[in-house]
């Protein structure tokens, strides 16, 4: 079994002080969402916590949103972070279970294992009387060395290839209406719909909206298998761009299922208007 990426309030409570354990704030809204997570993050964050900005941390050559940079420009902007190889890397985001994972797998992806994230996120914390701070966190810039691992990240060509062979499972993160079609898509100009074949498993179900905690392994599982996933076939996620699928990338992590991929572009690129083809309707 994996080591669980998961840490709780009460281990970051008594290591938040430790000198090679650093706290990102990862939070994220879809477009037009006010106030933006910064605003949100200069009112209220953890102890020393920087601002990991999942539009920042991006390939700013791509039009796409947030878009994986190069090794070169991760490494660059997370020692801006003050962040080393050698440092515990714990993040959270407000406690909707959006963006943590994100940057989590990105972490990953680019070689740093040493990465968990805060079970609850910020709103556990405050729920339980912890201490946050206000203001920006300007920590002293590190030197972090990161190296791409292709195999945690999916592109459109490869996932257009993977419709007719089938090799992998792709599930979809969005809510059912989005996924099934009958919704409009937030960012304009993007077809409703899914990739033929996927799966639907809205990363909502998958944490306690209450307490902002992960739910139960058990309730994981049935998540997934209920929305006819198998565990021991290939996955690949997918969400509106690349974020919230981390979700169900975590998820599975958790549930021991670690060699999955994530869809960059997600239904951001696939959804464009002379994208690929599109199904509606129910998985």
């Amino acid at each position: 079994m994996a080591t669980d990426p998961l840490v709780s309030t009460e281990w970051l409570a008594a290591h938040i002080n430790d000198a090679n354990v650093k706290v990102l704030d990862a939070s994220f809204k879809l477009p037009g969402v006010l106030p933006l997570p910064k605003d949100d993050y200069l009112a209220a964050h953890l102890p020393g916590a920087a601002f990991f900005d999942v539009d920042a941390v991006s390939d700013h050559s791509n039009p796409l949103p947030h878009m994986y940079p190069s090794a070169e420009q991760f490494g660059r902007d997370v020692g801006g972070l003050g962040i080393s190889n050698a440092d515990t890397v714990v993040l959270y985001d407000s406690g909707g279970w959006v963006a943590a994972p994100r940057a989590w797998w990105m972490f990953l992806a680019f070689g740093h294992g040493n990465v968990r994230i805060l079970n609850g996120g910020l709103k556990k914390w405050r729920a339980e009387g912890r201490a946050v701070e206000s203001g920006e966190v300007k920590p002293k810039a590190a030197t972090f060395k990161a190296s791409f691992d292709a195999k945690r990240v999916r592109s459109m060509q490869q996932l257009i290839a993977n419709v007719e062979s089938m090799k992998e499972q792709v599930i979809d993160a969005r809510a059912a209406d989005r996924f099934e079609g009958r919704a409009p898509e937030p960012r304009a100009g993007i077809r409703s719909g899914h990739i033929p074949g996927a799966r639907n498993v809205p990363y909502n179900l998958l944490f306690d909206a209450a307490t902002g905690e992960m739910k139960p392994l058990d309730d994981l599982r049935a998540a997934f298998t209920n929305a006819g996933v198998k565990l021991d076939a290939p996955i690949v996620t997918s969400c509106g761009s690349g974020v919230s699928a981390g979700v169900l990338t975590l998820a599975l992590y958790r549930l021991g299922v670690t060699d999955t991929a994530l869809y960059d572009g997600s239904w951001s690129e696939w959804g464009q208007d002379n994208g690929p083809a599109i199904a509606t309707g129910p998985a």
